[in-house]
Order: structure tokens, then C-alpha cells, then sequence
């Protein structure tokens, strides 16, 4: 990792990634099943130009297996993408996806919610899903709370995390001592609420216990208010090692995304762009649009006169209106492409900003091509 530049607390990197070179701050789209919903591999590397997509392991490991992504020699090949991938713990969907999850120290049971099956979660079993993705960036079991949550729920969870963290990191290290895994990055994740003093606790913790590869700020975007998850994120970052990654799971707006950066965040992922662009959001420099109204049905203009996607320079506004209301599948392919490219950009201009010592001036743009206010400091 390098840090190409800094300006107040944002910063622009530089990853060295196994298949491809990452330059943040970076949006990563969401492939949830091996490809993100409405694209293929083509689209993201020649029409988006995507360096790094996210795949989830609990549906990879459910729909596809490990022996099938080893025979394949990984998701790259499986899936026709010759970017990045960072592959989440598949925690999260345990969690949120069944009914009859189990906690104990050594990690999660749960059923399929495709088949009902049980399966057992533990920080090493993840990891072996992961290394059969191949994937650039793995991330170590965690124990997400969702809020509001009790403070007793909150220090069990740091606790379990940080133990599963440090069982990820040990499982880890004793693959690349056999020269596996030289190539598979592990990034650990803080959790702690909106609390300041446990984000804290966590993130000392998990710096504690030896050399991960980067740190993510999990547990936001799940309820609490735009003010509670920037004031956490501002709490956290101290704690985050300056010479690694920060990572903000699951996150979120354009206007989080903005003020994450702002406050030190290097990367993020969301199922936004896309769910929204599917359900007629369209993202735009000045602000969002609702693509089914009537007031479309005649516009010649594109969804963005400030956009350079596929789907702007191609197709009007009446055009996308039409394809929605008629319910034309290649209405979420355009959709997906303007939406993914507004925030792929969204972050590219950010980085220029801040390796030109002018990114307060770009957030304060921002906003006023929004006519909103600049949030304050929290």
C-alpha cells in the first residue's frame, strides 16, 4: 500500500492486488452470487472499468461449494473477471438470512435458506471458502450487532470478534508459513455500535493482536442516523492504523460515501447503485430521480447531463422511462451501468481532488450542485 496523497484527513492510496492495481478512494460493486445483478464481466471491465467487485461467501459457498471453485482455480476464472475481488465473511447473511442462527465461541450454525441444510460457520472454515475464491481481499468472521443492541451484546460481540480475529489471523499465518495464501490479503473488522468507547476497545484489540492486512468499520448502515454513523466513523479512524486500508462495510449514499472520505475511509461496497436502479433511483450530480414518472415519458435529455456512462451517451431519459414502465429487462442492465458509473466516478473525482490539495473545495461542491447543506462536524 502507498499513500499517494493526503488532504486534511482524506486520503488517496494505492493497493498492489494480486489481479489488479487499485487506486482510492474506491467504490466496490456488489456481486452477491459470482456477478453483480444485471452485468456481466464485460460490462464491469470495459464498460465501468471496475478494479475490484465484492463476491459474498455465504451464497458462493451455498450455491456453488468449494471443490467446484477449487476445480475452477477461483472466481476469477469461474466468473470471467480478471479485476480484483474482496469476498466478505458471509457473517452477515448468516445472521440476517435465518431464523435459528447459534452463537458459541467457535462461530455461527445456521440453516441454508435455500434447502434448510445446517451448516456451521467457524473463523477457519470462512477462510477455506475464501481461499478456494481466491480472492484478493478476505475478510475474518465477525459477530454483527444490529442496533440498538444492549451494552452487554455490544462487549460480547467485540469479544467474540476479536477472538475470531485472532483464530482468522493464526489460521492465516499458518497457510502462508506452508506457501499457501501468499496472495489472499485479510482485512479485520471493528465493531462496537455507535459507541465511541467500543469502537475504541475493538479497534485496539484487533490492532493488538498482529499484522492484518487492512481494517473495516463494520456494523453502520443499520439503522442509526446519518448523524450517529459519521460521529462513529470520526471516533474510529484514530484507532485505524495510518499505513493500512480503511474500509467502511456496507456503506452507503453518495452523500456517506462523501463524508466518509472526508473523514479518512479508503474504500466501500453497497448494493445501492444497483437495487435502487432497479426499483427506478437514478443517481445524478444533482441529486436522485424517480426514472417512472410521468414528467420522462418526453424528455430527450439523458439521465445526467454531466454523466459520460454508456447509458447517458446513449439513451434518453423517455427512453429509460419507457423500459421501466413496459418492464423490459434491459432497463436494469442501462440502469445498473448509469448508477455503478455515477459512483465509480463519484470516487475517481474525489481521489483527483485529493491528490490536488482541493477536496474540501469538491465536497463543498458536492452539496451545492444538490442545494443541500454541508453537514456539520460531528
Amino acid at each position: 500500500m502507498n499513500i499517494e496523497a493526503k488532504d486534511g484527513k482524506a486520503r488517496a492510496l494505492t493497493l498492489t492486488l494480486a489481479h489488479s492495481i487499485v487506486q482510492t478512494p474506491i467504490f466496490m460493486p456488489v456481486g452477491t452470487q459470482g456477478c453483480v445483478k444485471a452485468l456481466d464481466s464485460l460490462d464491469l471491465a470495459q464498460n465501468l472499468n471496475a478494479k475490484i467487485i465484492l463476491a459474498n461467501t455465504y451464497h458462493m459457498y451455498l450455491r456453488v461449494g468449494i471443490e467446484r471453485l477449487k476445480a475452477f482455480g477461483g472466481i476469477h476464472t469461474f466468473a470471467n473477471f480478471n479485476g480484483s475481488y474482496l469476498s466478505d465473511s458471509g457473517g452477515f447473511q448468516a445472521f440476517s438470512l435465518n431464523q435459528n442462527v447459534k452463537l458459541n465461541e467457535n462461530g455461527v450454525e445456521f440453516k441454508s435458506h435455500i434447502d434448510g441444510s445446517k451448516h456451521f460457520f467457524s473463523p477457519s472454515f470462512v477462510l477455506d471458502i475464501q481461499y478456494a475464491l481466491n480472492s484478493d481481499i478476505m475478510m475474518v468472521l465477525d459477530d454483527l450487532v444490529g442496533l440498538p443492541a444492549s451494552e452487554t451484546r455490544i462487549l460480547d460481540s467485540i469479544k467474540r470478534t476479536t477472538e475470531w480475529a485472532k483464530a482468522s489471523l493464526e489460521y492465516h499465518e499458518m497457510k502462508k508459513s506452508q506457501g499457501k495464501a501468499t496472495t489472499n490479503n485479510l482485512f479485520a473488522i471493528i465493531q462496537g455500535g455507535t459507541s465511541p468507547k467500543f469502537r475504541e476497545i475493538s479497534a485496539t484489540s484487533l490492532v493488538n493482536l498482529g499484522e492484518f492486512d487492512g481494517f473495516a468499520i463494520g456494523g453502520l448502515a443499520v439503522g442509526e442516523s446519518s448523524e450517529e454513523m459519521y460521529s462513529t466513523i470520526s471516533h474510529t479512524i484514530p484507532f485505524m492504523p495510518e499505513s493500512k486500508p480503511r474500509y467502511l462495510m456496507g456503506v452507503g449514499t453518495p452523500e456517506n460515501i462523501i463524508e466518509a472520505i472526508y473523514r479518512g475511509v479508503d474504500m466501500f461496497d453497497c448494493v445501492m447503485p444497483t437495487r435502487n436502479a432497479r426499483n427506478a433511483t437514478l443517481f445524478t450530480h444533482f441529486g436522485k430521480i424517480n426514472i417512472k414518472g410521468a414528467s420522462f415519458a418526453n424528455d430527450t435529455s439523458p439521465i445526467d447531463e454531466k454523466c459520460s456512462c454508456y447509458t447517458c451517451q446513449n439513451y434518453t431519459r423517455a427512453y429509460l422511462c419507457h423500459l421501466f414502465r413496459s418492464q423490459e429487462i434491459t432497463y436494469h442492465r442501462l440502469a445498473s451501468l448509469h448508477n455503478l458509473h455515477y459512483y465509480l466516478n463519484l470516487v475517481r473525482e474525489a481521489r483527483e481532488a485529493i491528490l490536488q490539495g482541493a477536496f474540501a473545495a469538491y465536497r463543498q461542491n458536492f452539496y451545492q450542485l444538490r442545494e443541500m447543506e454541508v453537514p456539520n462536524e460531528y
